[in-house]
């Protein structure tokens, strides 16, 4: 007699069967064109993210880089993605659609949509929320992944995340730490003046995002020809733990070093402590500290200073 978890194994593979007959992924072409699943799925993360590192890719799919370095470049032959080492890191490579390519991957998101809606012309209202529902229900239970083995991914800031990046500062650590409306007022003053005196060669963001919803972020800026400083880290609650930290200040140390400064500074309050360990991993130490006054529901804190030379 087979057991309760025998008995499940059995039902996924049969709905698992089920399913791929019915949106037909035994075809070797999918949406009548020459390019496999896999790749329309690299197509798509391109659109989405704009400008992707190679790297950042194949750990989000989970593919082998001699297979992805492959398929972009046949991609590269069809005149679908640019590829061009990048400025930080000479041996990163960065990934681009062409004009071409997001033409292409439009007619396959087009093609895709209209066969969902044919398979679910048939279908009522009502069963049509029992089925979406139930997707819901089986992604939330599958993808309970733990927070290390998540994906993620960090790219250039685009149009909304510079908004995004003050409301979260401002909500965040009135949750957090009690800080008001003169700290979320602070970093909106610091994101006018990345984007007013923006130079491209000397200054960077950098937004982290895990299952498509932004995550975190930091900025690298000029404060005078040879310092640049570090601005604006934060990773959300729900990602902590993953190393994205981390990889947001180490993206922020290269492309300091790599745009031709010579020491890197940063402001910090002694509270942050997670942020503080970061910043020591990457070879930041305290050079200056100095109590400040509340701020809200704060009763004070020690405002720091890091500095370490590139």
């Amino acid at each position: 007699m087979l057991s309760s978890m025998e008995r499940h194994v059995a039902d996924v593979r049969a709905f698992n069967r089920f399913y791929t007959r019915l949106i037909g992924l035994l075809h070797q072409g999918v949406l009548d064109s020459s390019y496999s699943l896999t790749e329309v799925r690299v197509l798509f993360e391109l659109d989405r993210a704009g400008r992707m590192e190679a790297g950042d890719l194949r750990r989000l799919l989970g593919l082998d880089a001699g297979y992805l370095s492959r398929m972009l470049g046949r991609f590269e032959g069809d005149g679908l993605v640019v590829r061009e080492r990048s400025a930080a890191d000479a041996r990163r490579q960065v990934v681009e659609l062409t004009a071409e390519g997001r033409a292409r991957f439009a007619g396959f998101d087009e093609r895709a949509a209209e066969e969902v809606r044919e398979l679910l012309a048939g279908v009522t209202d009502e069963d049509r929320g029992r089925l979406v529902a139930s997707m819901a229900t089986i992604e939330e239970i599958l993808g309970r992944a733990p927070k290390r083995e998540r994906p993620y991914v960090i790219r250039p800031p685009r149009p909304g995340d510079l908004g995004w990046v003050v409301y979260r500062h401002g909500t965040l650590y009135s949750q957090e730490q009690g800080w008001g409306m003169d700290f979320e007022a602070t970093v909106a003053g610091i994101v006018a003046d990345y984007v007013k005196g923006h130079d491209p060669r000397r200054e960077a963001g950098w937004i982290a995002e895990v299952d498509g919803e932004r995550a975190g972020c930091v900025f690298c800026v000029r404060k005078d020809d040879e310092t640049a400083q570090l601005r604006m880290l934060l990773v959300e609650p729900s990602t902590r733990g993953m190393g994205i930290g981390t990889r947001l200040v180490d993206e922020c140390v290269r492309f300091a070093r790599a745009a031709g400064y010579r020491r890197m500074v940063l402001w910090t309050r002694d509270v942050l402590l997670g942020a503080r360990r970061i910043y020591q991993a990457a070879g930041f130490e305290l050079v200056e500290k100095e109590r400040s006054g509340g701020d809200g529901r704060d009763r004070g804190f020690v405002e720091e200073i890091w500095a370490r030379d590139l």
